[in-house]
């Protein structure tokens, strides 16, 4: 059996554990099985992988997508500039670490691109966030980082952000939990009366299709994206890379 999974802590909503045993069961790999690892400290992951032979592949989620660089073998594969892991081949014993949220982001992000859209906000500073910044450096989209505070380098907190910025900023990438279910009502504390037909809201949380932050961005006329085509282009290149 071969077998593949997810780390990351808690895991009670995971698209990865549903998407690949959906595509296994579809593409008839009945020899193939995909299993949640909610470990509670990176610490475990050496355990982890001694206890469960025929693991040939881990997808990483938060908290470990930063920690787990120090276990890998190598991160070579791991475009400079992203200092984050989530895509994990395991090879004779070797962890080859890989990023593969740039590709889907990038993917899904870029065809909707316009011509004004030439400076982003990209709100939080999580381990997803690496890849967001690494794609719009890429694609010439200049970008200012927004977290709640200004001591971790942030160049604006939310308090700052008034009309003027959100003019500027025609894009707005949501790089945070807020708003994942169950925390349905909650959204980042930007003022959205700013937002304007221009602008394209992207948000990386999946569930619900819909957040309250994408919502109020379409109410202001503003086209919107959600999480979930980045995740099945991240799966599908972390699929490609374990059978490579």
């Amino acid at each position: 059996m071969r077998l593949f999974g997810l780390i990351g802590y808690p895991l009670s909503h995971s698209f990865s554990k549903m998407y690949f045993s959906e595509k296994f069961e579809r593409e008839g790999l009945t020899d193939c099985r995909y299993d949640l690892f909610p470990i509670r400290s990176i610490d475990e992951l050496g355990q982890l992988i001694k206890q469960t032979p025929g693991l040939e592949g881990l997808n990483v989620t938060v908290p470990y997508k930063k920690p787990v660089l120090r276990y890998l073998t190598s991160a070579f594969n791991i475009p400079e500039g992203i200092g984050a892991c989530n895509c994990i081949k395991i090879e004779n014993n070797n962890l080859l670490g890989y990023n593969t949220d740039w590709i889907g982001f990038e993917k899904s992000f870029t065809p909707l691109i316009k011509p004004h859209h030439i400076k982003a906000l990209v709100l939080g500073k999580g381990g997803a966030s690496e890849a967001i910044l690494f794609v719009l450096r890429k694609n010439g989209i200049e970008f200012s980082l927004v977290s709640r505070s200004s001591h971790d380098g942030s160049t604006f907190t939310y308090q700052d952000i008034n009309e003027t910025i959100m003019n500027d900023h025609t894009v707005i990438i949501n790089t945070t939990p807020l708003g994942m279910y169950p925390d349905i009502t909650s959204c980042p504390d930007i003022p959205y009366r700013y937002i304007s037909d221009k602008h394209l809201l992207y948000d990386l949380v999946y569930n619900p299709a819909k957040t309250l932050f994408l919502q109020k961005g379409e109410e202001q006329g503003a086209t919107i994206k959600n999480g979930e085509e980045m995740l099945r282009l991240q799966a599908e290149e972390s699929w490609r890379i374990w059978n490579s």
